[in-house]
């Protein structure tokens, strides 16, 4: 078990493990209680991931209420890890139900988010600050000049966007290019085996705009870890998706033919549905990490070697055609079949060989790679 491996986030110099730790159930107030952790079962938590090499942390202003990130503040001040963690944290939610200025991204919230965020986590910056939910009318200008603000002063070092359309983060980034701000580098989706549909618009533009996607959910909810089954009434098992206030989503054919897939690959590989699920998410195109969460040290220990086994390519592409959904609408004119038609008969034209741009890393096998 280790992260000892670590890569670019997005366009940035910015060094990252492939598995980020969620922290959403660090603490016991707010919207996240039911399943939160006091502080001294976050601190077991954290301190395991980073025994195990993890360098990448992720937080938001309103999990568990603000407790979130109090405690991670708490357990990285106590520890004197603060240089060696990159701590992300989100803003956008209110946190005055009777102002409206405390809650979406206008510059007055925004400021106002990152002086609160950085007392909860006891610094005097933060390493990735990101948009948490477009909000649908704050101007992207303002979003990024803010951004750029902030980085400027040293209060952030990188800016980032969570949950937004594809053609808001292409508009941001080029925005910025186009007047010399501080570049986005990040962007947090939800992707999973269940939930591909990022993969349309949101994986191309990050990797051709330089966004590095961190993947939250990357087990579609527990829906990917096997607990759940079918039944004629619905999902059986104990977990979030069957409790009091779950999203209680239908479950399809294609859904249970995919768990049954997922199932078969680990089996053949000796791994737990879970770790197959995160494997694939965290080595998909355009995916920078996987932001993974755990009830215990024990959970956590079993997913930080998801990434320890190579998939093999025939169990890959049994994944993929199981978890796939056919194009939609004018993205059908973007698959290999249609812009085949495009090409005279008999030629072949791509964009780069595969040669073109080597993978460059800092270390070699012999040096334990």
């Amino acid at each position: 078990m280790a992260l000892d491996h670590y890569y670019l986030l997005g366009r940035s110099g910015l060094r990252v493990s492939r598995l980020a730790l969620g922290t959403m159930n660090f603490g016991t107030g707010g919207f996240h209680a039911a399943y939160g952790k006091t502080e001294q079962e976050s601190g077991a938590i954290f301190h395991r991931y980073l025994e195990a090499g993890g360098n990448f942390v992720d937080t938001a202003d309103f999990y568990t209420a603000g407790e979130s990130e109090t405690i991670l503040g708490d357990l990285i001040a106590t520890a004197k890890v603060r240089d060696r963690v990159v701590l992300t944290t989100k803003f956008t939610n209110s946190v005055d139900p009777k102002d409206p200025n405390a809650g979406g991204n206008g510059r007055k919230h925004m400021i106002r988010a990152v002086e609160a965020s950085l007392r909860r986590l006891r610094t005097d910056y933060i390493d990735l600050f990101m948009l948490h939910t477009w909000d649908r009318i704050t101007p992207v200008e303002e979003v990024m000049r803010t951004l750029d603000d902030l980085t400027r002063a040293g209060k952030i070092r990188y800016a980032g966007l969570s949950d937004v359309p594809s053609w808001y983060a292409a508009r941001a980034q080029t925005y910025a290019e186009a007047h010399s701000l501080e570049p986005v580098i990040s962007l947090q989706l939800p992707y999973s085996l269940i939930d591909r549909a990022i993969e349309t618009e949101h994986v191309p533009m990050g990797q051709s705009l330089g966004l590095g996607i961190t993947a939250w959910s990357p087990l579609g909810g527990g829906f990917l870890t096997g607990k759940y089954r079918h039944a004629d009434q619905g999902l059986t098992g104990e977990g979030r998706l069957t409790g009091a206030g779950s999203p209680g989503q239908p479950r399809t054919e294609r859904d249970w033919r995919l768990l049954a897939t997922l199932e078969n690959v680990a089996d053949k590989l000796g791994l737990t549905m879970a770790q197959v699920a995160l494997n694939w998410v965290a080595t998909q195109p355009g995916v920078a990490a996987a932001i993974v969460g755990a009830s215990n040290t024990g959970q956590l220990d079993t997913t930080l070697t998801a990434l320890d086994v190579e998939l093999p390519a025939e169990l890959r592409a049994q994944l993929d055609e199981a978890s796939s959904v056919p194009p939609a609408s004018v993205y059908q004119m973007f698959t290999p079949a249609y812009q085949s038609w495009l090409v005279s008969p008999g030629l072949k034209v791509g964009d780069k060989p595969a040669e073109y741009a080597p993978v460059v890393r800092n270390w070699t096998p012999e040096a334990g790679g």
